[in-house]
């Protein structure tokens, strides 16, 4: 009697987060391609850092109202569809040399990114049924896209010219494609998902705690977003090196966050989430005196670090705003995976006006403080399932802790 081969539990994350790696290349797509802007269309720092202002703030704005929408209706085939239009917006950037035609294709990564995250997290927390683990993989996933959005870039453009742009929508195609089979391999769990979504979820929202980890998300990704704009031209500036060393900077500053996410998780298995996020913003506040201060090559150690201090408390921002809003996951995922990363380009500009009036140097210090401000607005923070009882979701109700062993869907949606 022929048998039915079951597909692995695992693979439905697996394909979510290797295609969060793909979408995610084109938030990191747009920071690398900064340089060819410079060299090849002599744009200021100002207005380079316009251009990642023009990817980040539309993605800034739109990224909540997309997960409201999704707090009250799954939309699966959004995952695809904004997956292509993140591609779409950096294929075009550099074909023709109108700086508003460069805005507004850059914008629409920014829409594509915005649409993706908040569903996708959504999806993600449902396929790998509330496993912090799972969810460390699928942020792992964006984490590996950051660290080869310069290679890739620098491999097409650095070799052809911004015209050849259009050759990296290739990985939107490849993530549509893997978004789409994940979609179906989730099917089960997704139909769980639509009769818990039926449901008023119990538990009660703790806004004042998710605002004060808003406020360090936000101290966080200016942080990032910053150094992401900038770090490629600093590191050319500070070591006297070429465009590779500005590149390998780069790549160091992102694939840092590849370690970062998986030391995170595992720390986050034997210490409070909160405990583990605080000291890494302390951390943080050394590392990036590190990039800003330290000469020569010890320079990257310092990028490195900076990196690994910014990243371990990614997926864990993302699980804790989930839980402390059961009732509005989409809306938590939005801000704590997508605005995260996007909201830090606001401040690109006057990072960017900064140091066309002074020096690059001297612009990047303030980002030094911004992770003690984080570690202030976190310094009081409770632990969701450590909440007053007034504030803890009731028993039958979303997970307050995800925990790492198979189980029922949490019906926080």
């Amino acid at each position: 009697m022929p048998t039915t081969k079951t597909p692995s539990r695992h693979r439905p994350i697996t394909l979510m987060s290797v295609g969060h790696a793909c979408v995610d290349i084109y938030q990191g797509a747009v920071a690398a391609l900064v340089p060819f802007f410079v060299s090849e269309r002599a744009y200021t720092y100002a207005a380079a850092s316009g251009v990642v202002l023009a990817a980040t703030l539309l993605s800034s704005v739109v990224q909540p109202l997309f997960g409201a929408v999704t707090d009250r209706w799954a939309l699966p085939w959004l995952l695809p569809v904004s997956t292509l239009a993140a591609g779409t917006g950096v294929a075009l950037s550099g074909l023709g040399g109108s700086y508003p035609l460069t805005l507004l294709a850059v914008a629409v990564t920014g829409i594509g990114v915005a649409a993706y995250h908040p569903e996708a997290a959504r999806v993600a927390r449902e396929v790998s049924r509330g496993s912090h683990t799972g969810m460390s993989w699928f942020s792992l996933g964006g984490n590996i896209g950051f660290a080869l959005a310069p290679l890739l870039v620098s491999a097409v453009v650095a070799t052809a010219g911004l015209r050849a742009s259009p050759l990296l929508a290739v990985p939107a195609v490849a993530g549509a494609l893997l978004c789409a089979a994940a979609l179906r391999a989730a099917r089960p769990p997704a139909t769980a998902s639509a009769t818990a979504r039926a449901a008023t979820p119990a538990g009660r929202d703790d806004w004042r705690s998710f605002t004060r980890l808003t406020g360090a998300i936000v101290c966080r990704s200016i942080v990032f977003v910053g150094l992401s704009t900038f770090i490629s031209l600093y590191v050319r500036e500070r070591t006297g090196g070429g465009g590779a060393a500005g590149t390998a900077a780069l790549f160091v500053l992102y694939l840092g966050g590849a370690v970062g996410t998986v030391t995170g998780g595992r720390l986050a298995a034997r210490h409070q989430r909160v405990t583990v996020v605080r000291w890494s913003y302390a951390l943080s506040v050394l590392a990036v005196a590190g990039v800003v201060f330290v000469p020569g090559p010890a320079l990257y150690l310092c990028v490195a670090l900076t990196s690994a201090g910014l990243y371990v408390p990614f997926s864990l921002h993302v699980t804790l705003g989930q839980d402390y809003l059961p009732r509005r996951v989409g809306t938590a995922s939005g801000v704590t995976l997508g605005l995260a990363v996007s909201v830090g380009g606001v401040a690109s500009p006057a990072i960017g006006a900064l140091a066309d009036a002074t020096s690059l140097h001297t612009a990047l210090m303030p980002l030094i403080a911004l992770p003690a401000v984080g570690w202030l607005l976190l310094r009081t923070l409770s632990e969701p399932g450590t909440l007053p009882a007034a504030a803890t979701p009731a028993a039958g109700g979303a997970d307050t802790a995800p925990r790492d062993v198979p189980g029922g869907v949490p019906g926080a949606n």
